[in-house]
């Protein structure tokens, strides 16, 4: 996504990504193979974000849903471990660097990275606006490359953000690839609420958006998450016919012109995506 720094106080709405809650982190099995106690770890470690950067134990027990005893436990090894650190002085603890190398080596492992990130960079000389990759993930596409342009500043943004697909062009890009029950299933497990007054939220419509997009074969929105936001996305084709991810080109209103912008930018788009490939299901 994209916003100048001169429309940062028009933003409806906080830059702030929103967080990813210990919520995320509900049993998705209940196979005696399932490891409780792993899955509480992640609770404790998703208490953490923007908002809630140092955390006492008894807000970590609150937050993670765990009692005071277990929350003392599982802090106590993930510091051990390296993945919290814990100030002496006030008695809170914080996420430690530790945890970015998850990221690294997801982003090291990933053949959709590797294949895309020329083309972004290429993008990005084309276009002079921010470019990034993202793939789809329940109902939220998550940021897995990102290239900013000179002319935007979105500190928020980043490798990891995760944004609600409904209200972005490569979430309706990669959405489209989808068939429509599936589609109304994860607006099912997101109900799409207004970020901003354009923001589409009828299912209906959206479903209905789908269809326009499939026929173009590229995505656009119109300041859907925050005003000044234009955005250009398109699929990147898996081997199973959804998207492996999407790849856009984000610019700020005061430097959209209109049709001429989309027709161009569209073009692009296309153009990489294509050259990047399909990419493997065992690959991806």
């Amino acid at each position: 996504m994209s916003e100048r720094v001169g429309t940062a106080r028009k933003r409806e709405k906080s830059a702030e990504p929103p967080a990813r809650t210990a919520e995320a982190y509900e049993p998705a099995s209940d196979s005696a193979l399932f490891v409780n106690a792993v899955e509480k770890a992640m609770r404790v470690l998703a208490a953490f974000d923007g908002r809630r950067r140092h955390l006492s134990l008894s807000e970590i027990a609150t937050l993670a849903r765990l009692d005071l005893s277990a929350a003392q436990r599982f802090t106590f090894t993930l510091a051990a471990l390296d993945y919290l650190r814990k100030n002496e002085r006030t008695r809170k603890y914080e996420l430690s660097p530790r945890l970015l190398e998850f990221t690294s080596r997801y982003l090291e492992s990933s053949d959709l990275v590797a294949r895309a990130t020329p083309f972004l960079h290429e993008l990005a000389l084309q276009t002079e606006e921010a470019t990034n990759l993202t793939v789809l993930d329940g109902a939220e596409v998550v940021f897995v490359h990102r290239i900013v342009s000179r002319h935007v500043l979105v500190p928020a943004f980043m490798v990891g953000s995760r944004l609600p697909a409904y209200a972005t062009a490569p979430g309706l890009a990669m959405l489209a690839t989808l068939p429509g029950a599936r589609v109304d299933a994860i607006l099912a497990a997101l109900p799409p609420v207004a970020h901003t007054r354009f923001t589409v939220t009828q299912p209906a419509a959206i479903q209905a958006r789908l269809r326009t997009i499939r026929d173009k074969g590229y995505a656009h929105t119109r300041e859907e998450y925050y005003l000044g936001d234009m955005s250009v996305a398109v699929a990147i084709a898996g081997a199973d016919g959804a998207a492996a991810g999407a790849i856009n080109v984000a610019v700020a209103k005061d430097r959209w012109r209109g049709a001429e912008d989309e027709r161009r930018i569209a073009q692009l788009l296309q153009s990489a995506a294509t050259a990047i490939g399909i990419i493997r299901d065992d690959a991806a």
